[in-house]
């Protein structure tokens, strides 16, 4: 239940940064560094348009695809994982950014970081296994194994 509330959370941050991102990409191009545009060769517009889109599909992913969640969790903190750079940057340089418009919120978004790649792990793990039964939480009792393999 715990997880599954973490999972719900977590789809509703990136689907809400996501549509933040559509709304003030002025704001959010302030985050992409140079290095960025060259690398991709993009312009930081459609960098920002470009992870908008992809944290609304993985909050709607988490969400509408409950039997590719161990994926999407581990997509999701991949994407945390590349954004990382863009964090580095924005602290490094203190530009502001929506939420952002002072060193120690830039700071503290460098620590959050980490904390967002676990959340998305941990929020979508299997379930562990019971000692008792050696069955997974929510397994039903009458389920049938395949002999022979």
């Amino acid at each position: 239940m715990l997880k599954d509330v973490a999972r719900w959370s977590l789809a509703l941050l990136l689907a809400a940064a996501g549509v933040m991102h559509f709304v003030s990409t002025r704001g959010f191009r302030i985050v992409v560094p140079d290095w960025a545009t060259r690398l991709t060769r993009l312009d930081k517009d459609a960098i920002v348009v470009a992870s908008g889109t992809v944290e609304v599909g993985l909050g709607a992913a988490l969400v509408a695809l409950p039997h590719e969640r161990r994926r999407v969790g581990v997509a999701a903190a991949a994407f945390f994982v590349a954004v990382f750079p863009g964090n580095v940057h924005q602290w490094r340089t203190g530009r502001s950014a929506p939420g952002l418009d002072t060193d120690r919120r830039r700071l503290g978004r460098l620590i959050l970081q980490p904390v967002l790649v676990a959340w998305a792990l941990w929020s979508t793990s299997e379930p562990k296994h019971t000692a008792r039964t050696g069955r997974r939480r929510g397994q039903g009792r009458h389920r049938s194994s395949v002999r022979g393999r």
